[in-house]
């Protein structure tokens, strides 16, 4: 049987998701942006909670429960927090997740006031800008105390900051820069890990327009601090004996890396060791079924849900695949063809009778 993506829809989903502000720790919003996609599908046998940490936790009926199976992909994303309001009333930070400081250096961003909600706009960069005034603009180090946020307000001291509403702890949202091209490439921040997320609501469409039902009773988790190691430690049910997170960095290309951005990319071990065997063989023998593009490969730094969702103690079988995605932690970019194969692959694993 041939299924089709509606590709259109899940790029619609995508691009909505990206726009929608969740460094790790402020998630509420683009969670309730994927409950809402989820409920729009009104999917027979489809019911949704969220547990005390915050995640969404979708499950979907299937013909059996003798074997249910989850799949993962975390809503949570890099950013920043403010560590300090500084004399001059620019913002020092504290990174959310991990990436290099060059990578957002010049980029826009959003400050989330937690205290009243208001938010302002400013840029990060270095304490020393510009060329005209200081060799460091181009030789000063990349490193927390070098770079700061400045304000597209007009402040000038720690107390007309402050006046702001602006305070330590508030979110600091690099801008997404979401760009979809004529030839089929998403360019954006953050495809770590909306991209899968808009995978799994493809798949749920999928299932949805060709009136299918999965094999297992399926869990779909949507996790929401996957970039601090701690995603889906918890609130899977205890039952599941198979787990495939879906994370872009899995499929990350660079050197010595087999991934590309046309194929799904399914990682035979990362930096917490070689996943589980039997569940790569299955998702190798139905790319190869259905005539998926696929790639095996390694990632030397890199950890999932699937790896939090292990250390928690959890006795299970994880399989971990992703669309092929370019320069992971800075301005990403994948392509249609591999979001087109990466739910291809998800479809077929839930209708899998093995």
């Amino acid at each position: 049987m041939q299924i089709t993506i509606n590709q259109p829809r899940v790029i619609e989903f995508l691009t909505g998701l990206l726009n929608t502000p969740s460094p790790t720790g402020y998630h509420q919003e683009a969670i309730a942006y994927v409950r809402q996609a989820l409920e729009g599908l009104e999917l027979p046998g489809l019911s949704l909670q969220t547990n005390h940490k915050g995640a969404l936790i979708a499950t979907l009926a299937g013909e059996s429960d003798t074997a249910p199976r989850a799949l993962s992909a975390h809503v949570d994303t890099l950013g920043a927090m403010v560590r300090e309001v500084k004399s001059n009333g620019r913002l020092l930070l504290t990174q959310l997740g991990g990436y290099a400081w060059n990578s957002v250096e010049g980029e826009g961003v959003t400050v989330i006031c937690v205290g009243d909600g208001q938010r302002y706009r400013g840029t990060v960069q270095t304490i020393n800008p510009s060329v005209h005034t200081s060799l460091q603009a181009r030789e000063g180090k990349r490193e927390d105390e070098r770079m700061e946020v400045r304000l597209d307000a007009r402040v000038a001291s720690k107390e007309e900051t402050l006046g702001l509403g602006i305070d330590v702890g508030d979110f600091v949202c690099f801008d997404p820069r979401v760009e979809v091209t004529e030839t089929g490439f998403i360019k954006s921040r953050h495809l770590d890990d909306k991209a899968a997320v808009a995978i799994l609501y493809g798949a749920l469409l999928a299932l949805k327009e060709h009136g299918l039902t999965p094999t297992q009773r399926t869990t779909f988790f949507f996790s929401n601090y996957e970039e601090v190691g701690h995603g889906a430690s918890t609130g899977i049910p205890a039952d599941v004996v198979e787990m495939i997170a879906i994370d872009m960095a899995a499929s990350t290309t660079g050197e010595h890396q087999n991934s590309d951005e046309y194929s799904v990319g399914i990682c035979a071990k990362d930096s917490s060791g070689p996943y589980d065997l039997d569940v790569r063989r299955k998702l190798v023998r139905l790319a190869q079924a259905h005539a998926i593009p696929y790639k095996i490969d390694t990632y030397p730094h890199y950890g999932s849900d699937g790896s939090a969702y292990l250390r928690a103690g959890a006795d299970v079988r994880v399989g971990l695949i992703g669309p092929g995605v370019d320069a992971s932690h800075g301005y990403e970019r994948t392509h249609y063809d591999s979001l087109e194969a990466t739910t291809q692959l998800v479809v077929r694993y839930l209708l899998d009778k093995e």
